[in-house]
């Protein structure tokens, strides 16, 4: 793509744009998480602040995208050679040709980190996507809250979720 300077993004209906810039505020608290610089006087650390981000997107400023944004947005991040993938959204049902882009990330060596998802339910008995695709590379996350149980509302599953973390 010519000018991705900063990311991609894949939402706009009228195809891929420069610039994933979050509009929506979810992707964002997620990096920072991930890789907010400490030791700023700011009070904010992140777990690595060495992290390079690559910002793509794929859904809209409501949380709404497509199948196809979807996978096209992980074979950019697997072309761009990213190492750790963090996706924090699910929804739809099964999908071969989006299990499919998962599987070439894992083939380039990517780590797909799938939250677990928000229902309160079972993943084992009810699977969630992209979560619940056997594929080696993937990592499932459900949520726990500020006293380190699960979250109320964070999918859980004895098989089919792997770690929690703070959500």
């Amino acid at each position: 793509y010519v000018d991705d300077v900063y990311g991609m993004n894949f939402s706009d209906e009228k195809g891929p744009k420069p610039n994933g810039l979050d509009d929506n505020g979810h992707g964002t608290h997620c990096a920072g998480t991930i890789g907010v610089r400490g030791d700023d006087g700011k009070g904010i650390v992140g777990v690595n602040w060495r992290a390079k981000i690559l910002p793509v997107k794929f859904l809209d400023s409501s949380g709404s995208g497509t199948l196809e944004a979807a996978i096209l947005s992980i074979d950019y991040a697997t072309k761009m050679g990213a190492k750790i993938m963090n996706n924090s959204w699910g929804g739809g049902g099964e999908s071969q040709t989006l299990k499919e882009a998962i599987e070439r990330s894992h083939q380039a060596g990517a780590l797909f980190v799938a939250a677990a998802g928000n229902d309160g339910s079972d993943n084992d008995s009810t699977p969630r996507y992209p979560a619940s695709y056997d594929v080696p590379n993937i990592l499932v996350v459900a949520a726990i809250d500020n006293q380190g149980t699960l979250a109320n509302f964070s999918n859980y599953g004895r098989k089919s979720v792997h770690i929690a973390a703070p959500g």
